[in-house]
């Protein structure tokens, strides 16, 4: 796809999203289902099932999908598919390249081992390595688009309010 390309498939939905912005409000769903087998569930990725488990450093023995790579999954493909549409935007060529996240958690926290201990990542760097012959301005702008329009990146940045019910 080209940057014209976008544009075509793009244009119709920003004008549709300008005119009724209520239009542009989208409910994304996932579901899981608790099984009673074991500690796990099984997440409907929309292509395939998951089975997420305990990470091994809290119990479980690497066999499942552990949550936490999870969303680091979710961050590295939101901003992969996000610098690729901004880059052919821009008309800049990707011949390919890498995207990697990675973070940093203390397992004493979501253990209970240490009350004071944070649950949840502390630091995440997600980086990219691209072949391109981009210019150092170029890539400027690339990083700065492609954060500014990555949903996972931004709900990560501003976290919204969650609300969380129990039947």
């Amino acid at each position: 796809m080209d940057a014209g390309e976008l544009r075509e498939v793009q244009a119709p939905l920003k004008e549709r999203y300008r005119e009724d912005p209520a239009q542009a409000l989208i409910t994304l769903r996932a579901n899981a289902e608790l099984d009673g087998l074991g500690i796990s569930c099984k997440v409907e990725t929309g292509r395939a099932v998951v089975e997420a488990g305990l990470h091994p450093a809290t119990g479980g023995d690497g066999s499942l999908a552990c949550s936490g790579d999870m969303l680091l999954e979710a961050l590295v493909a939101c901003s992969g598919v996000t610098l690729r549409a901004v880059a052919t935007s821009l008309g800049l060529e990707i011949r390919g390249g890498t995207v990697r996240a990675e973070g940093d958690l203390d397992f004493r926290g979501t253990l209970g081992v240490d009350k004071s201990a944070p649950v949840g990542f502390q630091a995440i760097r997600l980086s990219f390595d691209l072949d391109t012959d981009a210019s150092e301005e170029q890539l400027a702008t690339l990083r700065k688009l492609t954060e500014r329009y990555c949903v996972v990146y931004q709900t990560l940045r501003t976290p919204p309010e969650i609300e969380v019910r129990l039947a």
